[in-house]
């Protein structure tokens, strides 16, 4: 066998080990956490007699419940990845939410939309600029920011719940309508997810040139069979609230943001060595500031969802939001370090979390534990990722250090005439 023959084996080979690398526990084990939680609260609501776990109304809770911090989590595994974090995005989704109800109690839901969404920028882009520009850290500056949007939103709802009146409208029912998509299309969807991959993997055994990479591969196949469980397992599931499928549209854009562009790729090279990246000519203040500012949308439009799901908007309004975010990005791998994570895992680890505050509810188990298994899975989980990281680590340098030294002799260097250019 000729070399170019065995070179497409040898890289056939290579992306199947890294299309089930990806799959291995250690990189996928918030899905695989999720799973197990699910089906556990469904063996014991089946062995109990009580409803089932599984059923639409309570999937749809689920995802209802989920809806808010996962759109939080979206943008804080951005500012993650790039080495910083934000204590203050619970009260800034509280503060903006009051002052969009505030504004489109008078003004309308569109003005209140923008005035929310203008909110949340000014306090990220401050945010940003006193921990890039002046230098503060980023846990003393978003701590005395949070500090003091609490102290805001104190004032301007004067200590009392402001409720939407007929101008805002409750900013369309956001939160309440829901948009329904036909099961069946999801399943055909994801039948086609699966058969893509399986095509995939059959023309890369067969040593074929073809498009696409195991990461984009692993991705589909995810899709595809998600898809396929939630079709088939809560047929009703897809009619969901409006505010759920702002998460996912969410997710989804911001995945594909971060895997295939530049602006991806130069976050992670950010948050990876912000040194490394300046030599390489990446502007790095301005991907150290507009994650925070990605952040402050999110909790502009966080706090509208709010608004629009409650009709009104109480003075702590998501002021304790903030831990449950960060915890949710660490069940889902994001590096707290900076220059790892993925969106789709944080938002798994969201859905972690609410699924066992309402398994316990679910099931009547005691509310005393709840918080002692919550933060027992949040440490195993980061205890996870951090051994596989370091055995991969230690795997790396394992295989690019030299094992001895290789000394070269003067017999065994040619030297080929140089070719004079006329």
């Amino acid at each position: 066998m000729t070399k170019d023959q065995a070179r497409p084996q040898s890289q056939t080979r290579g992306s199947t080990r890294e299309l089930l690398r990806r799959l291995h526990p250690a990189r996928a084990g918030a899905l695989y956490a999720l799973i197990v939680i699910v089906f556990t609260f469904q063996f014991l609501t089946s062995h109990d007699g009580l409803p089932s776990f599984l059923s639409v109304s309570n999937v749809r809770n689920l995802l209802d419940q989920s809806a808010l911090d996962g759109m939080l989590v979206v943008s804080m595994t951005v500012l993650l990845i790039t080495g910083n974090f934000d204590l203050s995005v619970g009260a800034s989704a509280g503060f903006s939410g009051a002052v969009g109800l505030s504004v489109a109690n008078h003004a309308g839901p569109v003005a209140g939309l923008l005035a929310a969404v203008f909110a949340g920028v000014c306090v990220g882009l401050l945010n940003g600029v006193v921990v890039q520009m002046v230098g503060v850290n980023s846990f003393i500056t978003t701590l005395g920011m949070l500090t003091a949007l609490e102290g805001a939103l104190l004032v301007v709802t004067n200590g009392n719940t402001i409720l939407a009146g007929s101008k805002a409208g409750t900013f369309g029912g956001l939160g309440t309508a829901s948009w329904s998509v036909n099961r069946y299309l999801v399943i055909v969807i994801g039948v086609l997810c699966i058969l893509w991959v399986a095509q995939w993997l059959y023309r890369r055994r067969l040593s074929e040139d073809v498009s696409g990479t195991p990461s984009v591969a692993a991705a589909v196949s995810f899709l595809g069979i998600g898809l396929v469980l939630i079709a088939v397992l809560t047929p009703g599931i897809l009619g969901e609230s409006r505010e759920t499928w702002v998460m996912l549209g969410s997710v989804v854009l911001v995945s594909l943001v971060l895997r295939f562009t530049v602006v991806g790729r130069r976050a992670y090279a950010v948050g990876g060595s912000v040194e490394a990246a300046r030599l390489s000519g990446i502007n790095v203040t301005r991907y150290k500031i507009m994650p925070f500012v990605l952040v402050g949308v999110a909790a502009g439009i966080a706090g509208v969802m709010y608004a629009g799901k409650f009709g009104a908007v109480d003075p702590t309004a998501l002021t304790s939001e903030e831990l449950p975010v960060i915890a949710a990005a660490v069940l889902g791998g994001t590096s707290l370090f900076g220059g790892a994570g993925y969106v789709t895992k944080s938002v798994i680890g969201t859905l972690i979390l609410v699924t066992l505050a309402d398994g316990f509810g679910v099931t009547n188990l005691s509310a005393n534990y709840q918080y002692l298994v919550q933060g027992g899975v949040i440490i195993a989980a980061a205890s996870i990722y951090t051994v596989a990281g370091k055995q991969r680590f230690s795997k790396r340098k394992a295989v690019t250090s030299p094992t001895e030294d290789v000394v070269v002799t003067e017999s065994e260097v040619t030297v080929e005439p140089q070719k004079v250019a006329r």
